[in-house]
């Protein structure tokens, strides 16, 4: 699979998304997921199945070192001290003595972003996550913490999907050489239905959301989707084998509009969009 490289990071180009997956299901679903192909997994602490994900990797089988895993501090635990205690005990439920990439989920305004970003330095000298980055941060976030950041931050992690403009923000990441990430890359449910994506995809025999995924990775922004339904996992998986055109991609690019963000949550930045 193909991979995008930062600061030494080689993160596969398509990852699964397991947010709101618990229990069991989630478990059986990350175990399928990696049998199917899937490299990269995307959990974090609040989604509350660091152990399942960890359980799910163990039980496929898959080599430790074959597998790109991500998790994320959550913003109301990014206080120093209490940051390194969240990392081990992520770690503790993953069942893992490291992760390939620990980001700061949320930015918090009552806690200074240079003590955040030092605990995120100081948790990568120490071993436990051999990449860090942010996610969620707006331009002036990036700019910051990459000035603060005594060790690269290879990701930024945000919200993307056709139909939300995030030029300004990605350029920013991609100034300091950070891999795109991109959460709700089929919108939440909005990709399948809609009319241009189901004609471009009619054309290469492919469904909407892999015309999505695949807009996505042509631009090298690393897509995340979320599924609860192992079909779904194939269907977004084969994204990776579409080629589209300039003018496919242009066409698709006509789609954002104002106002087109899904998540934004009470610890949101001021936007830049």
């Amino acid at each position: 699979m193909r991979v995008i490289e930062s600061h030494g990071a080689r993160i596969p180009i398509i990852g699964f998304g397991t947010m709101t997956l618990k229990d069991d299901l989630c478990i059986d679903l990350v175990e399928a997921a990696l049998h199917l192909g899937y490299r990269h997994l995307d959990t974090a602490q609040n989604y509350g199945n660091e152990r399942e994900v960890g359980a799910g990797l163990r039980r496929s089988g898959i080599r430790r070192e074959d597998v790109f895993l991500t998790t994320k501090v959550w913003f109301n635990r990014l206080a120093e001290g209490d940051f390194e205690r969240s990392v081990d005990e992520s770690l503790a439920r993953l069942g893992l003595p490291f992760v390939d990439l620990l980001l700061i989920h949320w930015p918090n305004a009552q806690i200074p972003l240079a003590a955040s970003i030092a605990a995120l330095c100081k948790v990568k000298r120490a071993g436990l996550a051999k990449h860090i980055g942010v996610a969620n941060f707006n331009i002036a976030m990036i700019e910051e913490a990459n000035k603060l950041a005594t060790e690269p931050l290879a990701c930024l992690q945000i919200e993307a999907h056709p139909y939300l403009d995030q030029s300004r923000v990605i350029a920013a990441a991609r100034r300091h050489g950070m891999a795109v990430v991109g959460y709700c890359p089929l919108a939440r449910g909005k990709v399948p239905g809609d009319e241009v994506l189901q004609r471009v995809g009619r054309a290469h025999g492919k469904t909407p959301a892999q015309v999505a995924l695949a807009d996505l990775e042509q631009q090298d922004i690393i897509p995340i989707p979320r599924t609860s339904k192992r079909e779904r996992l194939s269907e977004n998986l084969g994204s990776v084998e579409l080629s589209l055109s300039a003018a496919e991609m242009t066409e698709i690019d006509k789609l954002k509009r104002p106002n087109a963000r899904i998540v934004s949550p009470p610890q949101s930045p001021q936007w830049d969009n």
